[in-house]
């Protein structure tokens, strides 16, 4: 080949590839595929994280109500970079945004597998956090842009599958590494699937920015990350072992306070300024309003209190890493294999009776968790998650197809954005929440429980005796330490009787909390999408502007 023909060649090869890859039949499943990637190593960190919460509180010195910001951290600089991607990606591109948010997730988790201090940690899950904050919406938006409406819910149905596979994989690959080696690599096992997903997005996708490019509103990004950022402090730190001025001490109250002026000063800025970071217009959508609504309880009270699960197997039940990130297993199976099929359903039918099915067995797997005790059975925790599968499944792709079935393309950068904002700051104020609510109850029943052991009795008595017994034939101590020991033994298992019974109280107030979320479901309004599909006819879908 010639200089010139070769010339000519690579000008053709550069000019026309990516129109005509964009045209290959097979383009928006490449594109589904490379954005399965990202999400699916977005969610595995999250899930790994949760089955390492007891090492890292016995490898930090750390309780609970410490340990929990590993996950409020990251879920909180989520939701505060959720509305800012969209802006990035219009202003920037899709693609090139796409693939920096990889970037930013790979490397942070590389950070945070060389973390040497606890607080250290908590700073490199925050930019972990904002890379996974750029990852999901824009990925969700690059998926609804390329599949056309009546294949959008199967589209988000497979996209929720690389969800739900690191659901299954995570708490597994997270166990065996922690069991084999250290915490540290449940944050290296991101690095090359990370470099998977870079090369994927590099040669997959095609760079798209929106048509006019609009001004980033500084004020309403500080006064939101303010607002989000103070009432996380105050909910999560009521309770803390150094804030001895309760609930009325000066740091909650000045926290509480800046919350709202700051929430205020959000709410105004984004009604006057011409471009606000978040579109609250969006929200005269009623399918799109109600379906947040649903999306923030779900988050309050899933997020919230699964990362209890894993504590409670591994410090109450004596499970190891790897059996109770086994115990996920069935999760991301049956949320994998129930979610295609719910995607056909509601684009074939309703929507709306899979969410409804979906939000009622969620709940109902909470109850089940709330009657957990020190001699549950691996069925009794085994059956809920495998219920917990298949209404995620059922739940997520109907839910999202209704939320944006109304949303225009111009719109839909912001609205997959707040959809994900709007659960994941529900995630962060559950961890907070429900992280402070299990110190209360802990307390309580704590006191309880002492009140109820009688010292005088001939039970107690006839238990201490057999302690001091076995202490001294198995640990070869004198009496006084027997004696000492076998009392020791006591005040820990009542400690511990209460903690679980805590554990119990919060897993039934988030299904109570779920539950309520049934209820907005019941006034989205999809009667005549469903008439037109019955008749052949194309949905016609709703402009939002």
């Amino acid at each position: 080949m010639t200089s010139s023909r070769w010339r000519s060649f690579r000008s053709k090869l550069i000019n026309d590839y990516p129109q005509l890859r964009s045209e290959h039949p097979s383009y928006r499943w490449l594109v589904l595929a490379g954005v399965m990637i990202a999400t699916f190593m977005a969610v595995l960190d999250a899930t790994i994280v949760n089955v390492a919460l007891p090492r890292l509180m016995s490898s930090f010195g750390v309780s609970v109500d410490q340990v929990e910001w590993v996950l409020t951290a990251y879920l909180l600089i989520f939701g505060v970079m959720l509305p800012t991607s969209g802006w990035l990606a219009d202003h920037l591109g899709y693609k090139l945004i796409f693939t920096i948010g990889l970037l930013l997730f790979t490397f942070s988790s590389f950070l945070c597998s060389l973390a040497w201090d606890f607080n250290i940690l908590i700073l490199f899950r925050v930019f972990q956090g904002a890379g996974a904050g750029i990852l999901m919406p824009v990925g969700m938006a690059i998926i609804t842009r390329e599949f056309p409406p009546e294949k959008r819910g199967l589209a988000l149905a497979f996209w929720s599958v690389a969800a739900s596979a690191s659901v299954s994989l995570g708490p597994a690959i997270g166990g065996y590494l922690i069991d084999n080696f250290s915490w540290h690599t449940i944050f290296d096992v991101n690095v090359p699937v990370g470099i998977l997903g870079i090369t994927a997005a590099v040669i997959i996708l095609r760079e798209h920015k929106a048509a006019e490019s609009r001004s980033f509103d500084l004020i309403g990004f500080l006064s939101l990350t303010a607002f989000l950022t103070s009432l996380l402090l105050a909910l999560s730190s009521g309770n803390s072992a150094w804030n001895t001025g309760g609930w009325t001490s000066d740091y909650i109250l000045t926290c509480f306070a800046v919350s709202a002026v700051s929430l205020v000063v959000f709410l105004i800025t984004e009604f006057s300024v011409e471009h606000p970071l978040i579109e609250l217009n969006l929200f005269k959508n009623f399918n799109f309003a109600v379906c947040n609504i649903v999306l923030f309880l779900f988050g309050l009270g899933m997020f919230g209190s699964t990362f209890l699960l894993p504590i409670f197997l591994q410090d109450s039940l004596d499970y190891t890493p790897l059996q109770a990130g086994l115990v996920f297993l069935p999760v991301g199976i049956m949320q994998g294999l129930v979610a295609p099929l719910a995607g056909w359903y509601g684009d074939r039918f309703s929507p709306k009776l899979p969410s409804i099915l979906g939000v009622i067995l969620m709940a109902f797997t909470f109850y089940q968790y709330s009657t957990l005790s020190l001699y549950s059975e691996r069925h009794e925790i085994l059956f809920p998650l495998i219920l917990r599968g298949m209404a995620m499944g059922v739940l997520f792709a109907p839910l999202m197809a209704m939320a944006i079935s109304g949303i225009s393309h111009q719109k839909m950068a912001q609205a997959s954005g707040l959809l994900n904002v709007i659960r994941q700051i529900g995630g962060s104020f559950g961890v907070a929440m429900f992280g402070t609510i299990l110190t209360r109850r802990t307390i309580y029943h704590a006191s309880t429980y002492g009140e109820q052991v009688n010292a005088y009795s001939d039970t107690f008595k006839h238990t201490v005796m057999k302690l001091q017994s076995w202490a001294v034939q198995v640990a070869g101590s004198s009496a006084g330490e027997a004696l000492a020991k076998a009392k020791a033994q006591i005040g820990m298992f009542v400690a511990n009787q209460a903690f679980i019974q805590a554990i119990d109280d919060v897993f039934l107030l988030a299904g109570a909390i779920v539950l309520i979320g049934v209820l907005p479901l019941f006034a989205i309004r999809t009667g005549r999408g469903r008439a037109r599909r019955r008749l052949g006819e194309k949905p016609v879908h709703t402009q939002v502007e």
